[in-house]
């Protein structure tokens, strides 16, 4: 009779150490969230989504334009670091008084250096621009770009965008459509690799990367001529998307944001290059750096509808040699 209790005892036990086996697993269990959830909702916390860099919480866009005088100079450039990312040849030709010329890859070290907000400065602003996405991406919340790059701000720097327009390759391409915008498909997230636990260590680990491999861009020419090797979204208004045309099969993504999930319209596959398109290739430029952060294989397309499509009749604004053209600025030699 005691061996039949021992043995009842017994089988009681053994489920109940089971159990309490696994309770204490739980409590010591590693995080399986994806390192992608970790990073978005990180971005989204923190004021980091995709039209946050665009437009910071203090309202402040991306970009700057030159000032409207000489006179204006002084009290333009008081307000910021400028730094030039142009070669160093071109930068002892003519640039701002006051800016430093620095490499690419050193963005973010002079970001942190710098005793006020940063103007990144570079030939055409697309450069500068991926940069200011990467340094606000990073913490560098109020770091701006001019716009137009240097072509913007003298005659005597100009040749960047002179010499990129004018060709007009889409007006009559095959490629070139007025149909109206596909259905956006819905797919999963990028997946991210990483040991980290926490969104803020993974996200800043993405931006220095992006830095590290440099501005990833695609030309009009190619994409136009070879619209099936990418995944194309243009980034225009929707009267803009139907009136200016766009490459055969562009999809139109926005709002292009993490909050509301209107990113999942992206293909995250490996190898299907993301190429996004805009005016002036600068706003792709950043849209470009926020993809690459999270994961995507992302290219902005040089000079967007201007390199595309200059004398196109539907502008308003942003068309270079129209709205927009050098200024008579000083340089410093």
């Amino acid at each position: 009779m005691k061996k039949i209790s021992y043995l009842l005892i017994a089988l009681f036990l053994v489920p109940t150490m089971f159990f309490t086996s696994c309770d204490k697993g739980d409590d010591t269990m590693v995080d399986t969230t994806p390192a992608f959830t970790l990073m978005k909702d990180y971005a989204i916390n923190n004021n980091l989504d995709i039209n946050k860099i665009i437009t910071n919480t203090d309202g402040e866009k991306f970009v700057v334009g030159p000032p409207a005088t000489a006179a204006d100079v002084p009290a333009y450039i008081a307000k910021y670091t400028i730094l030039d990312i142009r070669s160093a040849s071109d930068f002892a030709k003519g640039h701002i008084e006051g800016a430093k010329n620095i490499p690419f890859k050193n963005i973010l070290s002079e970001g942190a250096a710098a005793s006020k907000p940063a103007l990144i400065v570079c030939y055409t602003g697309q450069t500068a621009c991926y940069a200011t996405a990467l340094m606000r991406m990073y913490g560098f919340t109020h770091t701006k770009a001019l716009k137009w790059g240097m072509s913007g701000w003298s005659n005597e720097t100009a040749g960047s965008w002179n010499g990129k327009i004018g060709a007009n390759e889409a007006d009559g391409h095959a490629n070139w459509t007025y149909t109206g915008a596909p259905t956006n498909n819905v797919f999963g997230d990028p997946v991210i690799s990483s040991l980290s636990t926490s969104g803020e260590a993974i996200f800043k680990s993405r931006v220095e990367a992006a830095v590290a491999a440099g501005f990833k861009t695609a030309s009009g020419t190619d994409v136009l001529n070879n619209p099936n090797n990418y995944f194309i979204n243009n980034y225009f208004s929707e009267a803009d998307y139907a009136a200016f045309g766009h490459i055969n099969g562009a999809k139109r993504i926005l709002p292009l944001t993490l909050a509301d999930n209107s990113y999942k319209g992206l293909d995250p596959t490996p190898g299907a290059k993301v190429v996004t398109y805009c005016y002036t290739g600068q706003t792709s430029a950043v849209v470009t750096a926020c993809l690459n952060v999270l994961g995507y294989d992302a290219y902005s397309l040089t000079f967007g509808m201007n390199g595309l499509f200059n004398t196109n009749n539907a502008w308003k604004s942003n068309q270079w040699g129209g709205d927009s053209n050098a200024k008579d600025l000083p340089l410093i030699k």
